[in-house]
């Protein structure tokens, strides 16, 4: 197994869910010395064997979704392996590499389809946490989704990739964009 896995495994399990969503300038700096090289690498080449395993699969999905939203915050470069990062993401699941990893680091095979600005991976997300991995997560799913089947693109990423907004859009982020979707979500009730 390429050593490299194991140490990106290391730092996002170090890091744990205390600090994988915080946007905090120290994390992204130490994601951006330690593993940008590798993030130039994946974009050119994908990462070819890392997907012989599911913790291969889950360091490459890593590397290719969650790193550049670090490295590169409110940047274009934040989403420039998106694609690379779906496409990962469905051969895994569809190879079941994601049950072979437990919750919470499950979710990291799902966030791809999450982050697609397309409603057909934005529906199967919502499938598979309902599915797989039940819990907050699906409301945030849902909220995802219907932002997509709403406006067919996340309008809080349109000053990052120089898009210009719709009346509609920039509405919506004036009202609070993705937390206020978030809030027309009702709390799962189990």
């Amino acid at each position: 197994m390429d050593e490299r896995i194991g140490a990106v495994l290391r730092h996002w399990d170090d890091l744990g869910p205390e600090g994988w969503y915080r946007g905090t300038a120290e994390i992204d700096a130490a994601i951006r010395a330690r593993f940008e090289p590798l993030w130039q690498e994946a974009r050119r080449t994908g990462l070819p064997g890392w997907d012989t395993t599911a913790e291969g699969a889950l360091a490459r999905l890593l590397v290719l979704d969650q790193f550049p939203r670090n490295m590169f915050r409110d940047r274009p470069e934040s989403f420039a392996t998106d694609a690379a990062a779906l496409q990962a993401a469905t051969h895994a699941i569809a190879q079941g590499q994601d049950l072979e990893i437990g919750p919470p680091l499950r979710q990291f095979f799902y966030l791809p389809l999450m982050h697609a600005e397309d409603l057909m991976a934005q529906t199967h997300c919502l499938v598979l946490f309902e599915e797989r991995m039940p819990g907050e997560n699906e409301r945030h799913a849902r909220a995802h989704r219907d932002v997509i089947a709403r406006f067919g693109r996340f309008p809080w990423r349109n000053a990052a990739l120089r898009r210009p907004s719709t009346a509609e859009e920039i509405a919506f982020l004036e009202a609070g964009g993705y937390a206020h979707a978030l809030e027309a979500i009702a709390p799962l009730q189990r």
